[in-house]
């Protein structure tokens, strides 16, 4: 008997991601101890996201060629600026606004500048990658080594105006892109590693997933209500828009800037760890920690959704050019007595 799961799996738009996705944000939502009941190999996984991010990068590494290099660093040096310009730009307006602490009234009670800020400031690195990995994007995949500086708490302290109480150290910086490089290196020098790694890189998308999902509480959403949903909305959808944006302005098509509108799990750690190295931010802190969560989760969900529908729609118009352009090669213009051929 056989049984097309991932036939199935591939009819929900970013199935390949979302779905163990969504059984992994279950797991851990309904059991959150079961990591730790179960322990060896099972419960390992429950806390190995980066180890298969590593693995998933030295992978990606060998598919590419040297000459990608400055690709890359465009790709990712344009969406991590348009990201960090973002914030930056919601943060001051915010900060005019509410200043540092916290709205106490009303239908956005508890929204802050910490808030909005760390949402925007940090980009679902597994599940941006898993969308390239995807829709075989694996430059733009390679992009998120650049991306990945974003991650801690340094570019919220600086964009809040509190630059200099964290530093981002140069192990951490050269450690985001180590796998990466190796990867290259090994791919670069034998073609036999290339061959060897590169079909790994579409068959870990799930488990990247599900092990994406196991950090993932969706009591958040419920704790933080409509205003978590709606901060998630945002960070997708007015985040997003800017991100294709920049994204098709230096020559891509959207997706990559659409797979970069997330916030990271690790993020919901940031307002903590500012309200510590700042109290001025300690009333916004325990509010922020909660919305940020409910935007991890709502991002998590929507995102591959849009970045898929996005993504067919490029597929459709890029399929229905090659169409055109091959009917206008092989059709004959109709010739005219005592006409000229038009220039083109």
């Amino acid at each position: 008997m056989s049984i097309p799961i991932k036939k199935a799996i591939e009819k929900v738009p970013g199935g390949m991601m979302l779905v163990p996705l969504g059984i992994g944000a279950v797991i851990h939502t309904l059991a959150p101890d079961a990591g730790k009941f179960f322990g060896s190999f099972t419960g390992a996984f429950f806390t190995g996201l980066a180890p298969l991010l590593a693995v998933f990068f030295v992978c990606l590494g060998a598919t590419l060629e040297v000459k990608s290099t400055p690709y890359i660093l465009k790709k990712g040096g344009v969406l991590l600026g348009s990201k960090i310009i973002f914030a930056a730009i919601i943060g001051v307006i915010a900060g005019r606004l509410m200043g540092e602490a916290p709205i106490e009234h009303g239908i956005l009670a508890g929204l802050s500048t910490l808030a909005l800020v760390a949402a925007l400031n940090d980009t679902n690195g597994g599940l941006y990658i898993s969308l390239m990995g995807q829709y075989g994007r694996k430059r733009d995949a390679g992009a998120y080594s650049i991306l990945s500086l974003e991650s801690g708490p340094f570019l919220t302290m600086v964009t809040l105006g509190i630059a200099g109480l964290a530093a981002f150290p140069w192990q951490a910086l050269v450690g985001a892109i180590l796998p990466l490089a190796l990867g290259m290196l090994l791919g670069n020098l034998d073609k036999n590693m290339r061959n060897l790694l590169a079909p790994l890189v579409p068959a870990m998308v799930p488990f990247l997933g599900l092990a994406l999902g196991l950090t993932i509480n969706l009591n958040a959403v419920v704790e933080a209500g409509l205003l978590g949903i709606a901060l998630g909305l945002f960070v997708v959808f007015v985040g997003g828009a800017v991100l294709l944006l920049a994204d098709k302005l230096t020559g891509g098509d959207g997706v990559a800037g659409l797979a970069a509108a997330t916030t990271a799990g690790n993020a919901a750690l940031v307002p903590a760890i500012i309200a510590t190295a700042n109290p001025v931010y300690a009333p916004a802190a325990e509010h922020a920690t909660v919305l940020v969560a409910a935007s991890v989760v709502v991002s998590a969900i929507l995102c591959p959704i849009v970045t898929s529908a996005w993504a067919k729609r490029v597929q459709k118009k890029a399929g229905t050019a090659a169409t055109q352009d091959d009917s206008a090669e092989e059709a004959p213009a109709p010739k005219h007595a005592g006409s000229t051929p038009e220039l083109t």
